[in-house]
């Protein structure tokens, strides 16, 4: 009987470019503008990516294309998302029996908290530096530029 041995090493392979995004923008704006000045048609994921923070549970919201002619594909990431945790009052006074809720924030990439989104793009037929460049010519955008994906302490939170 033949045994087949499966390499771990091989998975650690990073096949994708990403951009990071600073924007004062919503999500669905920023969509409309990359679909404006890029051959692609982002359109909004039907599941948000969850993320597990200490405070509690978000979800990330991921518009996407596929390129199939290309074989590229296009995922706008939010990076970063407040949500509201609902916990109840500890104290011993006149509301020790009410609820409070507590705003939180939660880090798709908790090492670039400044970022607002990120742009994955796998198998890419241009440079992401011309991606960059043209993202940046958006009005709206204030800067972007490629991140250092060896940089990337959670980079397990990129795959989806």
């Amino acid at each position: 009987m033949a045994v087949y041995k499966l390499n771990i090493d091989e998975f650690d392979e990073i096949d994708y470019q990403l951009i990071a995004i600073h924007t004062s923008l919503e999500d669905y704006r920023l969509a409309y503008f990359i679909n404006q000045n890029f051959p692609v048609l982002l359109s909004k994921c039907k599941k948000d990516i969850p993320i597990t923070s200490k405070s509690g549970n978000a979800g990330m919201s991921r518009f996407s294309f596929e390129d199939e002619y290309n074989g590229s594909t296009w995922n706008l990431i939010q990076n970063r998302n407040e949500f509201l945790t609902v916990q109840p009052n500890a104290s011993d006074d006149l509301f020790s029996g009410t609820t409070v809720k507590v705003a939180s924030k939660a880090y798709l990439l908790p090492e670039f908290k400044k970022v607002d989104y990120l742009l994955k793009v796998h198998n890419l037929d241009e440079s992401a530096a011309r991606i960059s460049e043209k993202m940046q010519k958006i009005e709206q955008v204030n800067t972007s530029y490629i991140l250092d994906t060896s940089r990337i302490k959670s980079i397990n939170n990129l795959i989806f």
